[in-house]
């Protein structure tokens, strides 16, 4: 999994209360098993009209102007729902990064570490005023880092966040689970040796 320390990117705005996963990624399109290829299926019955290809122009992050966003700017409990995995898979696949909301629903959160991406929790004044210089203001970026917990706006603001240190650990480090157990392959070998396993 790719670490993440730092990160300036676009912010694309998704103002939208309990978003589900199966608004995230719509349940026809879990057949497989791969976690790429899920990027031009996000939000599918929001970003596309009823021939599944055309792009809706009321749907705000079809502009132009979010092309090429890293950061989502959304609400409220998003990512509730299912726990379909899926759901970060489109959402990385995309080509987001960092997601940033009031709350997020718990099982998701998870997820998202486990799919190298940063999901912060600001206050929903903060989240207001974003939400209203994102609008403002075309190309609109922010610079996250992850070692020092700060949003820098374009500005010059910074934005304190919160996050819990294991999981600040597992990003910055790059590890998903797998390589959570990884980090003990030699001790792993060991005991297996001692038991014959190997």
């Amino acid at each position: 999994m790719e670490p993440f320390v730092k990160l300036t990117g676009i912010v694309a705005p998704l103002e939208a209360l309990n978003v589900d996963t199966d608004q995230i990624i719509p349940k026809q399109f879990l057949k497989r098993i791969e976690r790429t290829g899920y990027g031009d299926v996000l939000f599918y019955d929001w970003r596309y009209l009823d021939d599944g290809k055309t792009p809706n122009p009321a749907f705000e992050m079809n502009a132009p102007r979010y092309k090429g966003a890293s950061i989502l700017l959304t609400k409220n409990n998003f990512g509730c729902g299912s726990s379909r995995e899926h759901a970060p898979w489109a959402l990385h696949d995309y080509g987001f990064r960092c997601l940033i909301a009031p709350s997020f629903a718990d099982i998701f959160y998870n997820n998202c570490f486990n799919n190298g991406m940063l999901p912060i929790v600001l206050s929903e004044a903060v989240i207001e005023t974003l939400f209203g210089e994102v609008r403002a203001r075309q190309g609109y970026a922010l610079t996250v880092d992850l070692p020092s917990q700060t949003i820098t706006k374009p500005d010059g603001g910074v934005i304190p966040f919160d996050i819990q240190s294991f999981l600040k650990e597992r990003l910055l480090n790059g590890w998903d689970q797998i390589g959570l157990t990884l980090r003990f392959e030699k001790d792993i070998a060991a005991y297996e040796a001692r038991r014959g396993i190997a």
